[in-house]
């Protein structure tokens, strides 16, 4: 078991590496079992729990919370059940996982249920399925009508097998819709249902519905009703291909089952075009396993069911290796794929009982049974005889053999046919994966030989971009700024003394603008802008009072302070030119001579400046600042651009 310095390492940090963990094992769950005392976490690998670590009960609530809040999931509920869900990023791993929480006596038990779609992507191909049923489903799913059914219990991979049928199917020239609950794989070019059956979007309303679509092809996540499997059939019948799930154990079963829920045999037998009925049986690692002679009992039993001599097959490695779970990686799936043919169809629509049509599917229809693919797979090396024993009705299977003997109808195996099927499969995936490392190494060797090149070349073109800079510079044509506006006591300011026209970066450009060079003045933000403006109005400097004193709000005149006496204005010459007389007091114009020569010396930016003329507020009504107070309105935008 792993484990955690919870003293040390943050709650954040031990649930990311908790979730990693469970996707590099490729664990399809992970729970978070209480008790009085921790939380044990498990982790169901390959269909079987396996204990991964201990928290503490100090961190117990803590870790909780953590796992509902990245689940957005409410923490401070903890008497009701809850569901939620996790999609994102941890380092290079993209995360899609369900979460669900159940209130119990030692407090909330959490599973995580990861959802990996990475199988369903590769196709039918990789499955598992053997060569003969793989034939099979392709020629299931080559019929323009009619309705395929994928069985199985919970767990054994229906979801899986009906996403890949219907990645093959995915093409521009059909419209796929499907209704689920729920949606569990988003499938570009698919139009995907959430059944929600508390508003009354059951998959029975939403049949109906989609009948009204133009759709070539429908997928009914699962029948669960007489309702929804009468209309799945009737959809099928008026020519639309249905795709949909069922629990049943095998492929006989599910006619009785569809016949239970009281569709008539007629459509039943027009319409059904074939059932796959599956499981999942773990993988032994092909690093580790390890050859035995088969006992007396395996002997018989595989002479019986494949008609074959079989002396030695494969077993686990018990210790395992650093690539596997104790001798097991991966599953594969044990698979009865039934074809609907004209004698099973004829069988169906007339009512024959159970004995005549087990005839019918397993005998005439060359149907292989649960137990007769999963002894291929032992026999082929690709799981071990114990996995399957646990997955199949021995006793029912083997009954089913017995009679087909009595009447000559068995057909066994061709287990040279698979293995040749087999080893050419693995050539393939070899020789894919060897090309793919050949484009890997051919990346790596070029990746030196043109870095060399890159930094030798840059110091080369580096003067003469340098050089041609200056040349280019007075013929660019800088973008326009866009302009601000600041409303002070109802008034713009636009009159603002020449002190307080600065340049404005607009904050958000300032990853964009080219960096400041020379003695270039520095760029402020708008923040910083507003600031020392309200700073300046509230605390008029000496060039306003002489230079801007027109600007400045004029004091109110008291018995104390008489009004100050009004300048007279200056004489002003016939072509324009200000007369200036020698009373008038020069020295106080001074400073503001100064201010202008120093402004004309001062080394400027050819950037566009910005003036501070108004702030636009985002509902288009002027909003003022209190300079009493230095208050600004909630609803002000500031310096948007």
């Amino acid at each position: 078991m792993k484990t955690f310095d919870f003293e040390k390492v943050p709650i954040v940090e031990i649930v990311n590496e908790i979730l990693l963990d469970g996707v590099k094992k490729g664990a399809s769950d992970i729970h978070f079992d209480p008790s009085k005392d921790k939380i044990t976490i498990r982790m169901r690998v390959d269909g079987v729990l396996y204990d991964y670590a201990i928290v503490p009960i100090d961190y117990k609530r803590n870790t909780i919370s953590r796992v509902k809040m990245i689940a957005s999931m409410n923490i401070m509920e903890t008497r009701l059940p809850q569901d939620g869900a996790i999609k994102s990023k941890i380092g290079e791993k993209m995360l899609d996982l369900r979460v669900s929480s159940l209130p119990t006596n030692c407090g909330e038990k959490v599973v995580l249920r990861i959802l990996d779609y990475s199988k369903s992507l590769q196709g039918l191909e990789t499955l598992g399925f053997s060569e003969a049923n793989l034939k099979k489903i392709f020629r299931m799913i080559e019929v323009p009508n009619g309705i395929v059914l994928v069985t199985g219990a919970t767990g054994s991979g229906k979801s899986t097998t009906v996403y890949s049928i219907l990645q093959k199917l995915n093409t521009r020239e059909v419209n796929i819709i499907t209704v689920e609950d729920p949606v569990e794989m988003d499938v570009e070019g698919i139009n995907q249902v959430q059944a929600q059956a508390e508003i009354g979007l059951d998959f029975a309303s939403v049949l109906r519905s989609i009948l009204r679509q133009d759709p070539d092809i429908i997928m009914i996540g699962e029948i669960r009703d007489s309702e929804t499997a009468k209309i799945a059939v009737r959809a099928s019948i008026t020519g639309h291909k249905v795709l949909s799930t069922i629990h049943t154990n095998s492929a006989l079963n599910t006619i009785e089952r569809l016949t239970d829920m009281e569709v008539e045999r007629y459509l039943i037998g027009t319409s059904l075009n074939g059932v796959i009925s599956q499981k999942l049986a773990r993988k032994l690692c092909p690093k580790c396993r390890v050859a035995r002679p088969v006992s007396e009992y395996e002997k018989n039993l595989f002479k019986k069911v494949l008609k074959q001599d079989i002396d030695t097959v494969y077993d686990i490695n018990p210790e395992g290796c650093d690539e596997c779970v104790k001798g097991y990686r991966n599953r594969v799936a044990i698979a009865e794929v039934l074809f609907i043919t004209d004698e099973v169809k004829t069988g169906i629509t007339n009512g024959y009982d159970k004995e005549k049509m087990r005839d019918l599917v397993y005998g005439q229809s060359d149907t292989h049974t649960l137990l007769q693919d999963g002894l291929e797979k032992v026999a082929l090396g690709e799981t071990s005889f114990d996995e399957i024993l646990k997955l199949v009705d021995l006793e029912n299977d083997l009954a089913i053999h017995e009679e087909l003997d009595k009447k000559g109808l068995s057909t066994g195996s061709n287990l040279e046919a698979e293995k040749a099927a087999i080893e050419k499969k693995n050539a393939e995936l070899a020789a894919a994966k060897a090309k793919e490392e050949a484009e890997k190494a051919a990346q790596a060797q070029a990746q030196p030989a043109a870095q060399p090149a890159a930094t030798t070349a840059a110091p080369a073109t580096q003067p003469a971009a340098t050089a041609a800079a200056p040349a280019t510079q007075p013929a660019a044509t800088p973008a326009p700024k866009k302009e601000a506006e600041v409303i002070i006591n109802g008034t713009p300011a636009t009159s603002a003394p020449a002190e307080q026209k600065v340049e404005v970066m607009f904050e958000g450009e300032a990853n964009a603008q080219p960096a400041a060079t020379g003695d270039a003045p520095k760029k402020k933000s708008a923040s910083e802008v507003f600031d020392e403006m309200l700073m300046n109005e509230m605390q008029p400097s000496q060039a306003e009072a002489t230079e801007g004193a027109d600007n400045l709000i004029p004091p109110v005149p008291t018995e104390d302070t008489p009004a100050p006496a009004q300048a007279s204005a200056p004489a002003v010459a016939q072509d324009g030119t200000q007369m200036v007389s020698s009373t008038q007091a020069a020295p106080a114009a001074q400073p503001a001579q100064d201010t202008k020569a120093a402004k004309e010396a001062a080394p400027t930016s050819t950037e566009p400046k910005v003036e501070l003329t108004a702030v636009i507020p985002p509902n288009n009504t002027q909003a003022a600042v209190n300079l009493n107070t230095g208050e600004v309105p909630k609803n002000m935008a500031m310096f948007e651009q």
